[in-house]
């Protein structure tokens, strides 16, 4: 059933090669943490779907700009601009 949905609705299923076990680890790990942070620790009875849209952006500037690794102690972005990476 699920894939008739995506064909009739022409949504691809996948990002990666059937199996491919890192690109899935990684993908399961963003979303687990995306559920996390952003879904568990509040309620959204009464958000309008823009606004709830307007939140997950919000959460997404905050992972990819602000977020502590703990990996490195510092955000990503931090680490990326330390590299040379960004200016």
């Amino acid at each position: 059933e699920w894939i008739r949905i995506c064909t009739e609705h022409g949504l691809t299923r996948s990002m990666s090669a059937k199996g491919c076990s890192p690109d899935n680890a990684a993908a399961e790990g963003f979303f687990g943490r995306l559920k996390q942070e952003f879904f568990h620790k509040r309620s959204f009875a009464g958000v309008t779907m823009d606004e709830f849209i307007g939140m997950l952006d919000e959460y997404m500037v905050w992972y990819r700009d602000r977020r502590i690794k703990t990996e490195f102690g510092m955000s990503i972005m931090d680490r990326r601009r330390g590299l040379g990476l960004v200016a």
